[in-house]
């Protein structure tokens, strides 16, 4: 069998129980990648080349710990997809500080942690890949999205930030603004609203796997090690 772009690589993805980050996580387990999946809950699907960590993102103490025992039965890590995430689309004026407070610790803060981890072991190889997962929501700012769409708009800055202070060590970070797709996630958005977002697009249709990961593979590549601190709207989305 031909080696395949992710051979040779250990992949971190964090949300990889299901939606995108399933998605990215059976890509790269396809293309001859080692995956480690950080998620709440417990595996969705088995792989010889997947070892899943049950990790409660917003607790900081339990992604040091996560971190550690990847770092004892590996020897590097080469990428992260930050792809985690929570979303409650509610008006300000009635939505639960518990609910803000959730997104920004899920959104926000985790991947920040999980990106200062994985840098430090990155940095002794001297190779690295950093990818967030955006979303469209940072640019159209949609009603009842006020939260999310501000951790997501922070995700990118932040990552732009970090790809300055990574760049010695040979580290890019890259953002990837999703448009729509079906995921659980979706699912909790009105119908009429999501289809109204689309119909807007300049290219006005759902995303697709192949959108996605046609992305992640360019932001990983070996030959993208020039393309850093950018931000790829899917859609047409600006």
């Amino acid at each position: 069998m031909a080696p395949g772009l992710y051979t040779g690589r250990v992949v971190l993805v964090t949300g990889s129980r299901r939606g995108v980050g399933r998605m990215i996580a059976e890509h790269v387990l396809e293309q001859g990648g080692t995956v480690v999946g950080f998620a709440r809950g417990e595996a969705t699907f088995a792989h010889e080349s997947y070892r899943h960590l049950q990790v409660d993102l917003v607790q900081p103490a339990a992604i040091q710990e996560a971190f550690l025992a990847l770092r004892r039965e590996f020897p590097a890590l080469h990428i992260v997809v930050n792809n985690a995430g929570v979303l409650l689309s509610q008006h300000a004026l009635i939505m639960p500080v518990d609910a803000v407070r959730n997104m920004i610790d899920t959104n926000l803060v985790a991947p920040f942690l999980v990106s200062r981890e994985a840098a430090r072991l990155m940095k002794k190889g001297k190779w690295g890949r950093i990818i967030n997962i955006g979303s469209m929501a940072s640019s159209l700012e949609p009603i009842g999205d006020s939260v999310y769409a501000a951790c997501k708009a922070g995700l990118r800055t932040m990552g732009n930030v970090l790809a300055k202070e990574l760049a010695p060590f040979n580290i890019t970070v890259n953002t990837l603004a999703v448009t729509a797709i079906a995921t659980d996630m979706l699912a909790q958005l009105p119908e009429e609203q999501i289809r109204s977002a689309v119909a807007g697009l300049p290219i006005p249709r759902f995303a697709t796997p192949d959108d996605i990961l046609n992305v992640v593979d360019f932001f990983a590549s070996e030959r993208s090690s020039y393309v850093t601190a950018q931000t790829l709207f899917l859609g047409g989305v600006n």
